[in-house]
């Protein structure tokens, strides 16, 4: 069956309309075909490179593994140079050279990191009932991975795409995760849904936080034509071996949360807290 002719007409019009938006506004796009799609598949490789037998594609022999790896990380630099070929169309070859070989060269410390993330959270949860657990079937796992490598394109200025990471981490577990944090060894997040941590927060090691914690910004400071003041210090900064249980919020770029601090359920924190305080929310109060 056709379309009828009004209905025709109607589409028609929508594409035109769509059309001289994406012209006017979006022009931009046509420069970065399918960046999305490709960044995603960039940490699919990335993520088979160094836990083939968590995310690989098919059954492995343990003899095969090194050659398994060596493939994906191939890919992995492939698809790599062709995205940084897109968001840094005006640095010549040897940037782009460094920045890839940096970056691949900085995965087996990234994956030491997360080994002691993957402790944590056993360690952590009286549920995990070993790290096997924690690897295939975590959100955290996923999204605090997805983070270490989104930070280090960021510690090299990579624009976008380490952004592009985090979010799609935030899409598939629901943590959002800022790649300019700055996060220390033995990060866990309980459950993780709703956790949001903020571009400039800082963390320090043996940090676990529950579901719904908030390490944001306070409202922003304005310059003389009302936008928000861009690169300073919002969100707070949080010491070692500090827990923060579910709904929490703790704002502000002069909070600081000291060592050995547990922070209660529901809390609304914008001030520092000394090391070794606990902080519970009361009603009454």
């Amino acid at each position: 069956m056709g379309v009828p002719d009004n209905i025709y007409s109607s589409i028609r019009a929508a594409a035109k309309r769509f059309e001289d938006i994406n012209k006017e506004n979006y022009g931009w796009s046509f420069a970065l075909p399918t960046l999305k799609n490709r960044v995603a598949g960039l940490l699919g490789l990335l993520q088979r490179a160094m836990y083939p037998g968590i995310f690989g594609e098919k059954p492995l022999a343990l003899e095969n593994i090194g050659k398994a790896v060596r493939k994906y990380l191939r890919l992995s630099a492939r698809q790599l140079d062709g995205i940084l070929k897109d968001v840094l169309p005006d640095q010549n070859g040897d940037c782009i050279r460094s920045v890839e070989n940096q970056f691949i060269n900085s995965l087996s410390d990234i994956a030491d990191c997360l080994k002691s993330d993957i402790r944590a959270a056993y360690e952590g949860d009286p549920a995990a009932c070993s790290e096997q657990e924690i690897l295939l079937a975590y959100p955290a796992f996923e999204a605090i991975s997805i983070y270490r490598l989104a930070h280090r394109l960021h510690e090299l200025s990579v624009p976008l795409i380490p952004r592009m990471m985090t979010e799609y981490a935030h899409r598939i577990t629901g943590i959002d995760i800022h790649p300019g944090a700055k996060i220390g060894r033995y990060f866990f997040i309980d459950h993780g849904t709703g956790v949001v941590i903020g571009e400039t927060c800082t963390i320090g090691e043996h940090v676990k936080l529950y579901q719904g914690v908030t390490l944001g910004a306070k409202s922003f400071e304005l310059d003389e034509h009302g936008n928000p003041v861009k690169g300073i210090k919002r969100h707070p900064d949080i010491g070692d071996h500090v827990v923060i249980y579910s709904g929490a919020t703790i704002l502000g770029g002069n909070t600081r949360i000291g060592d050995n601090c547990v922070i209660g359920g529901n809390v609304w924190l914008t001030h520092s807290v000394e090391a070794g305080k606990k902080i519970f929310y009361n009603n009454g109060d």
